[in-house]
């Protein structure tokens, strides 16, 4: 199947005004995510599905230096906007892959990777955007199982469906160096970071 962003942003339109209502956030999932990521103090970071900000306040409480939210979806961008007022944080609308987009410490993609309609060229797209030594997480707070389960019934044309941690390890190959893959009944985490072995080449 072959993902039409037009159709992914308009059901996350749709959707926004009820979606801080409708879902509850794993927190401490989150937090683990975050450590994983390395969102720490003094780094950048780059949300780049950010929703209506999920993200934010725990990244914010870590003491970033800077932190840009993206989305698809201009109502999400919209409530993010009116939830949060932090100089540290930018909005912007569009297709994070798609941006013309500064450079990061930290890129994290927390649960919307099944809805980019190339997730290979969006990892090796996301990987170009790091400064030197950084890092990029995909990550979602429910198992793969879950997520795969609740888009087949409520997501189905806007969703590639979530593949196993172990082939997205691969697809960061080429880029990055993974040291983590979590793939459990817990929570689903890839993060790997640019090696800072010099590159003789």
């Amino acid at each position: 199947m072959q993902l039409q962003p037009e159709k992914v942003k308009d059901f996350f339109d749709r959707l926004a005004s009820t979606w801080d209502s409708t879902r509850e956030p794993n927190y401490p999932v989150i937090e683990r995510i975050l450590d994983a990521a390395g969102i720490t103090a003094g780094v950048t970071v780059l949300d780049a599905a950010c929703g209506t900000g999920v993200l934010f306040p725990s990244c914010l409480r870590r003491g970033v230096r800077h932190l840009t939210g993206v989305d698809l979806s201009p109502e999400m961008i919209r409530i993010a906007g009116e939830k949060f007022t932090d100089p540290r944080l930018t909005l912007l609308t569009g297709d994070a892959e798609a941006l013309p987009l500064p450079r990061y410490d930290r890129i994290i993609l927390f649960n919307a990777f099944p809805h980019f309609p190339h997730p290979q060229r969006l990892i090796a797209s996301l990987s170009g955007r790091l400064l030197p030594g950084g890092r990029l997480t995909i990550a979602h707070d429910r198992s793969r199982f879950a997520v795969n389960g609740h888009h087949e019934q409520e997501a189905s044309e806007v969703s590639l469906g979530l593949s196993p941690a172990g082939t997205v390890a691969e697809w960061f190959a080429p880029h990055l160096t993974v040291d983590t893959a979590v793939d459990n009944d817990t929570c689903y985490i890839v993060s790997g970071a640019i090696s800072a072995r010099p590159d003789f080449a």
